[in-house]
């Protein structure tokens, strides 16, 4: 049985989730290994949300949440009371829909903003780092990739949504009169700086320097055509505005290090914080992080979203048809074995009685295409009943007319598909928190 744990903008404040992204993956290889109620989790921490979507062994769904609340929390340095208000606990379709709404963009601060999807897919894949999958996890979470990638390229909701970053530039530019003009700092050197450097030349920045905690910055500088900056200090005091976007788990950029009485403005887009807050305070700095804004997140295109919604619900359903539908699939290889066990029985009995290879290869042509007639029915209707929801019954029945049992999950091959063979790779814009500059 699945359950998702999640926490957002929408519910959670931003220090909570700050927390969050720190302790959280950290917890995730944990999870499962400590405790006797987890068969699988996998783990979602991004500056806007936290999510956990579990297996759980069996039914006992409390226990479950209590052994997930505890384990995070204790790795975010929370009481486990205060995680356990700020999140919803989902179960049955609504995990799937809410995975599938958030991996296309739908639940962002910015609705249908680009970086989501690609850090759906890396907690999958740090889950399987981890050795924290389950056939029923691994199912989902392709299928989510899938409905994202149909999402972007069927719908307008990609136009329509916006990255954190270029929405950030765009609250700046009402304080910026030529980007041209203007002295940019970028602090970090990774794949999110790499996005924002992109964002700065479309608005027509070209006085962009890099500073880089770990010492990268030369590195960085040639690669994209910038001026790298040795001190920090004295990069942001030639600076107009300073962007950060490192990895950090302390804060960068301090009160100190920026002049009283000049007229800055500071974009902190880092989780946890790269700036400290009390920079705010500093005369003539204008702070802008990540909660001041998503607070001017625009409302999304109506029509857009609608349309991305519609694709969504549709892939939900199809998504528990199937899952439905396959849920009588050990049964039904049960019920095959037994049959054809019991026709290789008779087979070998016939090669016994029967020296003539000829007349045996005929026999054996006969009863397997006799089976073969014989078991079509019944697979048809062990797929008819599960997409009813009526797959206990399929089950019963054989146990109660031939005393055959499916096998325990673990011996039923996998039907998942890996996601390279599924679809190309997409190349998705990196998480800023994983994949930026750390210190």
């Amino acid at each position: 049985m699945l359950i998702c744990l999640t926490a957002s903008h929408r519910n959670a404040s931003f220090d909570l989730l700050e927390r969050l992204s720190i302790g959280a993956p950290t917890a995730a290889s944990r999870l499962v290994t400590d405790s006797d109620v987890l068969d699988g989790a996998v783990v979602l921490a991004t500056c806007n949300r936290f999510e956990a979507y579990l297996d759980i062994a069996g039914d006992d769904r409390d226990s479950a949440v209590s052994a997930t609340v505890d384990a995070v929390a204790a790795a975010s340095d929370l009481a486990p009371a205060e995680l356990r208000d700020s999140v919803r606990v989902l179960g049955g379709k609504d995990v799937v829909q809410h995975l599938f709404a958030v991996s296309s963009g739908l639940e962002s601060v910015v609705v249908g903003e680009t970086e989501i999807s690609g850090q759906v897919r890396r907690s999958l894949e740090d889950a399987r780092s981890n050795g924290t999958t389950t056939s029923d996890l691994e199912r989902l979470f392709q299928e989510a990739a899938h409905t994202s990638r149909g999402v972007k390229t069927r719908t307008r909701i990609g136009a329509a949504g916006r990255s954190l970053v270029r929405l950030g530039l765009q609250l700046a530019s009402s304080r910026v009169t030529d980007w041209a003009e203007t002295r940019v700092l970028l602090v970090g050197t990774g794949s999110y700086a790499a996005t924002t450097i992109a964002a700065l030349r479309d608005r027509g920045a070209v006085n962009i320097q890099v500073f880089s905690p770990s010492g990268r910055a030369a590195w960085f500088a040639a690669k994209h055509d910038l001026v790298a900056a040795r001190d920090l200090r004295q990069a942001i005091g030639s600076s107009d505005v300073v962007i950060t976007c490192t990895s950090s788990e302390v804060p960068v950029v301090a009160p100190a290090d920026l002049d009283d009485g000049v007229r800055r403005i500071v974009i902190d887009l880092g989780l946890p914080r790269n700036v400290d807050p009390a920079a705010a305070g500093v005369d003539g700095v204008e702070l802008l992080d990540l909660e001041t804004i998503s607070i001017h997140a625009p409302i999304s295109e109506l029509n857009a979203e609608s349309e991305a919604r519609a694709m969504v619900d549709d892939a939900v359903s199809r998504f528990r048809a199937q899952a439905l539908e396959q849920s009588t699939t050990p049964a039904l290889v049960a019920f095959r074995k037994h049959v054809f066990d019991i026709l290789d029985d008779e087979i070998e009995r016939a090669k016994r009685r029967d020296p003539d290879p000829e007349s045996v290869e005929q026999t054996e042509r006969a009863l397997r295409h006799l089976v073969g007639v014989l078991l079509h029915r019944p697979s048809v209707r062990a797929r008819e009943l599960g997409r009813a929801g009526r797959g206990e019954e399929f089950v019963g029945a054989l146990d109660a007319l031939y005393g055959v049992q499916p096998a325990p999950e673990a011996e039923v091959p996998s039907p998942v598909v890996p996601l390279a063979e599924r679809a190309a790779p997409v190349r998705e814009d990196a998480d800023r928190t994983d994949e930026a500059d750390a210190s």
